[in-house]
């Protein structure tokens, strides 16, 4: 309450100086900054809350051992109005990164990704597929 009076003096002072140009800046307030967020293999299973226009980052580890490489799809929002895709890059390991934008629209979107098995000739692969699986909410 003090501070708003402090602010009251500051544009009436500045009405009569300078036309009234010092109380619209000193009301001005800045317009919020988007954030990113870095989600990497052990965040599967968690669920986050993110603003519009924050960036979400998906980094997932790909391994290659011995003529096999478990990699990573690339991974997707089951709804992109939610989360927009804005870029994607595979390492030679098997591992992928991608970059999502919120959308100006509330919602909720499901980020998903599988790793499995591909193997070099003469090598064998276990039938094993691993799901990563983030829920992303927009407010």
């Amino acid at each position: 309450m003090k501070a708003m009076r402090q602010l009251t003096a500051v544009c009436v002072a500045g009405a009569v100086l300078s036309t009234g140009t010092a109380c619209a800046w000193a009301q001005a307030t800045p317009a919020p900054t988007a954030h990113r967020i870095e989600l990497t293999d052990r965040d599967a299973g968690r669920a986050l809350t993110v603003r519009p226009g924050d960036d979400v980052e998906v980094r997932l580890t790909g391994v290659r051992d011995r003529g096999t490489t478990f990699a990573w799809s690339a991974p997707a929002p089951d709804h992109p109005a939610v989360l927009r895709r804005s870029a994607l890059g595979r390492t030679p390991t098997g591992g992928v990164t991608a970059r999502f934008t919120a959308g100006d629209r509330g919602g909720t979107a499901l980020l998903t990704a599988r790793r499995s098995c591909r193997a070099a000739p003469g090598s064998r692969c276990p039938h094993v597929v691993a799901t990563w699986r983030v829920t992303v909410t927009v407010r």
